[in-house]
């Protein structure tokens, strides 16, 4: 009963987070709208590069849904892990998108900061209250989700950086409306584009690094060692693979030596195992294999070989 009350209520709390970021993406993909057609019939730069920033905040939150959505579907015969590495994949598509968007910003803005263009600052103050208004409701619906999972926390980040842009280009249009100094615009947009390039950089180093199979970076790979050696009952460790399925999906496989004598033990030292590594390192895939005849007990890692097909002997046990 306490279990299936649990699963009811995770699925409310999921359909009440679904529809707060459905709302959310519909509120901020107006707002990009707004500010980009606003940049366009203001002349403003800044708030043009606002919206390349905004258009990171729809991205982020788009793919937290999607995530929620894909986790809920069952694997298949061709995709055993189901279609979670899809999230990954548009992640480093995005990020290229985004790094070609910034350079496009700063050339621009060098264009505009050596020759400034009269900004209708009426109009682009106007576009830029409305869009720090829709960020900071948005990053207040997060707000309580973003403390216990980390996707929605990506994207309240997100919501919050394009707030802090938003008070930019107020700041811009307000000194442009007393003072008249233009080139306030492409100085702005270089800051923004800062923000947007430094944003896409890490989404592309993180996202590669999941692509390439790379140890989670929140993962200490000596600790958890030391963590499966420490279990009673196993005497080395070996052949140690780490790797993240998606965003905060991690898995593990490794061969384990078990002392002779606990050996009929096997089975509850391996849920001890499982359990420190949930518990520890928030690895809940795992696959252990013991007395792996033929192994290098030196080689934590288990070196892995390419092998022409039907020739030469696999690292497979």
């Amino acid at each position: 009963m306490e279990e299936q009350a649990a699963k009811t209520h995770s699925h409310d709390i999921d359909a009440a987070l679904k529809g707060r970021l459905k709302v959310s993406i519909g509120l901020t993909a107006i707002i990009f709208a707004a500010e980009l057609i606003g940049g366009y019939a203001f002349n403003s730069l800044a708030l043009l590069s606002d919206a390349a920033h905004v258009f990171m905040d729809v991205f982020a939150l788009s793919l937290t849904f999607f995530a929620i959505y894909i986790s809920a579907l069952p694997p298949t015969e061709k995709r055993t892990f189901g279609l979670h590495r899809a999230e990954v994949f548009a992640s480093f598509i995005n990020s290229f998108s985004l790094l070609a968007i910034t350079f496009f910003i700063f050339y621009k803005a060098a264009v505009r900061l050596l020759n400034p263009q009269p900004v209708e600052s009426v109009g682009m103050l106007a576009v830029a209250v409305v869009g720090l208004v829709v960020n900071l409701l948005v990053a207040l619906w997060l707000m309580s989700y973003a403390k216990n999972d980390l996707n929605i926390k990506s994207a309240f980040l997100h919501v919050i950086g394009d707030a802090i842009a938003s008070v930019g280009v107020i700041v811009a249009s307000v000194v442009i409306y007393y003072t008249g100094w233009y080139a306030i615009d492409p100085i702005i947009s270089f800051a923004i584009g800062g923000i947007i390039f430094f944003g896409a950089f890490k989404i592309l180093k993180e996202s590669s690094h999941i692509l390439l199979e790379g140890v989670p970076t929140e993962i200490d790979l000596n600790s958890v060692v030391e963590q499966i050696k420490g279990t009673e009952g196993i005497e080395s460790v070996h052949s140690l693979h780490i790797w993240s399925i998606c965003h905060n999906v991690y898995a593990l496989s490794a061969h384990v030596d078990i002392e002779p004598q606990e050996r009929q033990r096997m089975g509850e030292i391996f849920n001890l195992v499982n359990e420190k590594l949930a518990e520890s390192h928030h690895i809940f895939y795992t696959t252990l294999q013991a007395e792996c005849v033929g192994c290098d007990r030196g080689d934590i890692f288990g070196t892995m070989a390419h092998n022409t097909k039907g020739h030469g002997h696999g690292h497979s046990h």
